[in-house]
């Protein structure tokens, strides 16, 4: 038996269905386990935390991706025998929380994974951390038979390496509901009951929208909605939802027979609203849903239910121990309860029979198979090292990135938007603003956003809202171009702006369109998107096409079934696939007779599109090319160097080295995660961090462009200095390369670079 068990996930008293999860699940296993030490890592959402029970010895931030690798040293040095993970995609961070992957790596014990979410078609970033995930698991559990088969048949998991354990339950005892209705005040009425946090997706509406009809035949039917509004839910609508149901209970007329309880249930309370419940309702919406704790709770407690077939539904009520009907169908919701209510006969037998298999899904039951899991996961595990230090080799762990400080960037920024230039690290107002770098800007702030929420600052997401703006005030409507450069003053200078920057523009606008977590915004950056992507049907310049491709791209994530842009994008793809076969040659594998300014941009562009468009070719000229650019873009001693400003570099010409520029040591740390992603090759990765290096020293002068006491960034790496003013270009840049490593590396642990 494990002598010190640890538990990861939410926890009481923060409001979710995992933290009551994880709380649970830790006391049942206590409980069983005498002798053993049960203790709990916490995932905060909140900078300031929770006032958390002496279960919780340790805490991590949800976006902090560093608190993740103090929470792995913490249980590598405290000697935990075992760590229970609750993995549910939303609560921790990174792209598809894959914060979490980097603790897993670096914990010495073995790990069993809780998995409450299991995803049949995942996007390309959640089946990356599940894939890590489950390669860092020792065993996982599911609670269904469906959530086993998926993982068998989409994850190639053997069966061997997965348990199925159901979700606990508590243990109430087989009574009458009117025993329980007194305290309520509904004595007489049949109680249909729906709990937990409340969202859209629970479909109560269409309960509501049946109530009149099953008002009508039982006219003392009164619906519970128990549970508080969802707090994320909470914090970007207020009680929208909530509202909206009232507003609906009213004008079906059943508002004397609808009654909302805004409050997140102790578990005592808990055991006596179910204990007043006859019917128990789960009109939820998408039938890819493998567990639900409150259908657990309920049927396990011997209610009868009324439930649309999602997965965990189908499985638990099948062969008549509940009823199903189909979704978003009132008048079926209405058939069913009435069913019930019509034959009190056949509820008591699905009563009586549904609290007999509960039994087996109680918390003591849980907990004891959990314990049996623990063992085995200890047993199988043929290595336990747990020197702390062991493995902690410069080559084993990934480096460690510089901390995200917005400073400069904030500093840079007003209520119109980014100013383009600086005076070491004071804005140069002389030089006014300019579209290029507010549509970097916007790009930033929406991949932080993802990354760290508003764990990254207020003022950027505050800011945000300027770049946006900027670039909505940016483009003329009537000619559908963005303009370019601004006064300080808010003029524009030019009636157009540069194909590049219109270009730059719309790929901020298509992110935004995609992954903006702000409605307005998404809806924003669409609409100005459509108005601006048929103008680059007839630029000539190769960077703008690659721009508007990596637009298309994250648009399309949107609005897949988009026609005209699909046709944009095999047109500018064809565009570049000519470059290539004009000037190309064996030792000059390239799309220009030039490489000159943003260059990997162009293979990107490629390789993004291939792999959506499934174009092979496409896909591997953009790989060679980028291939052949890293060889050309790196000193005899393993630096990255870029292709100098001062003159660039022309096919049969002497090569510009100097007058380097951060925006190319952005654009290849972008372009090789992209073809890393593409595929899977680790070697994309190093030269990724190898041209991340640049900013931090690693190149001709051994001389960092990044400050880190201001959050600014170099102008530029000259033969002898650096360029100390810090604008907004090479600062956006640095912090963009920043959050792309971010996201990426510490996904997979990388050999040394040295190598």
């Amino acid at each position: 038996m494990p002598k010190r068990i640890a538990f990861l996930g939410d926890y009481l008293p923060r409001l979710c269905g995992i933290a009551s999860f994880t709380h649970d699940l830790c006391e049942a296993v206590a409980r069983g386990a005498p002798d053993s030490e049960c203790f709990v890592g916490a995932v905060n959402d909140r900078q300031e935390g929770y006032d958390y029970s002496a279960r919780v010895r340790f805490e991590l931030l949800e976006k902090d991706l560093d608190s993740y690798r103090r929470a792995a040293d913490f249980l590598n040095f405290n000697n935990a025998d075992v760590l229970c993970v609750q993995h549910e995609f939303g609560i921790y961070g990174g792209s598809a929380g894959s914060h979490l992957i980097a603790l897993l790596k670096e914990v010495r014990m073995p790990v069993v994974t809780t998995l409450h979410t299991i995803l049949c078609e995942p996007n390309s970033a959640q089946r990356r951390v599940m894939e890590q995930l489950l390669l860092h698991s020792d065993r996982v559990v599911v609670m269904s038979e469906k959530g086993a088969k998926i993982l068998h048949e989409i994850y190639n998991v053997p069966d061997a390496k997965m348990n199925v354990i159901p979700h606990g339950i508590l243990d109430l005892p087989f009574r009458d509901s009117s025993f329980y209705k007194p305290q309520f005040g509904v004595e007489g009425r049949q109680v249909l009951l729906t709990f937990g946090l409340i969202a859209p997706g629970k479909g109560i509406e269409h309960v509501i929208e049946a109530l009149p009809g099953i008002v009508r035949r039982h006219p003392n039917a009164v619906y519970l909605v128990l549970g508080a509004t969802h707090p994320h839910l909470l914090a970007h609508e207020g009680e929208r939802y909530r509202l909206s149901l009232e507003r609906l209970a009213s004008d079906h007329g059943v508002k004397e027979h609808v009654i909302f309880y805004n409050r997140f249930v102790s578990p005592d309370d808990l055991k006596e609203f179910i204990g007043a419940t006859d019917i128990y309702l789960t009109p939820y919406l998408n039938e890819a849903q493998v567990t639900s704790g409150t259908l657990s709770y309920v049927f396990g407690a011997g209610k009868a239910v009324v439930s649309t077939p999602y997965w965990h539904a189908q499985e638990l009520l099948g062969e008549g121990r509940g009823v199903l009907v189909p979704f978003r169908n009132p008048g079926a919701i209405m058939e069913g309860v009435c069913g019930l209510l019509d034959d009190p006969e056949r509820m008591e037998k699905i009563r009586s029979e549904a609290y007999a298999m509960g039994r087996e899904m109680i918390w003591p039951a849980v907990g004891r198979r959990y314990l049996r899991v623990f063992q085995q996961a200890c047993s199988d595990r043929k290595t336990s090292s747990r020197t702390a230090f062991a493995g902690w080799t410069l080559g084993s762990r990934p480096r460690e990135l510089p901390p995200l400080r917005l400073d400069h960037i904030i500093r840079m920024s007003d209520g119109t938007g980014i100013f383009q230039h600086a005076i070491f690290n004071v804005p140069n107002f002389h030089e006014g603003y300019c579209t290029d770098d507010n549509a970097r800007a916007y790009i930033l702030s929406v991949q932080l956003d993802e990354l760290g929420g508003r764990s990254v600052g207020e003022n950027l997401e505050i800011q945000s809202n300027c770049y946006l703006a900027f670039l909505a005030a940016a483009l003329d409507y009537t000619s559908g171009r963005f303009r370019n450069f601004m006064s300080h003053g808010r003029q524009w200078l030019e009636d157009a702006g540069s194909e590049d920057s219109h270009a730059r523009a719309l790929w901020a606008l298509g992110i935004g369109s995609a992954c903006s977590r702000n409605d307005g915004h998404r809806r924003l950056a669409a609409q100005l998107f459509e108005r601006g992507f048929p103008a680059v049907a007839d630029f000539s310049s190769p960077r703008s096409w690659s721009f508007t491709l990596m637009g298309i791209q994250e648009y399309q994530r949107r609005f897949p079934d988009e026609e005209r842009t699909s046709k944009l994008r095999r047109a500018l793809v064809e565009k570049l696939l000519e470059l290539w076969k004009e000037y190309s040659t064996n030792n000059w594998p390239w799309f220009e007779a030039s490489l000159t300014y943003d260059n990997a941009r162009l293979c990107e562009a490629l390789i993004l599109s291939g792999q959506s468009m499934v174009h092979e070719e496409a896909l591997a000229i953009g790989l060679k090319s980028l291939g052949w650019l890293t060889s050309v873009q790196k000193t005899p001693s393993g630096c990255f160097r870029p292709i100098g400003s001062d003159g660039f570099y022309y096919r049969d010409g002497a090569r510009a080295d100097f007058d380097q520029q951060p925006l190319e040591a952005q654009a290849m740390v972008s372009a090789c995660h992209e073809a890393f992603r593409a595929t899977g090759d680790t070697a994309w990765l190093l030269e990724a961090r190898r041209a991340f290096e640049w900013f931090l020293g690693r190149n001709d002068l051994g001389l960092p462009l990044y400050d880190f006491n201001s959050g600014g960034c170099s102008d530029g790496l000259h033969k002898d200095r650096v360029n100390e003013n810090q604008g907004a270009e090479s600062t956006l840049a640095f912090h963009l390369a920043l959050a792309q490593m971010h996201s990426a590396e510490h996904v997979i642990v990388l050999p040394s670079i040295h190598e």
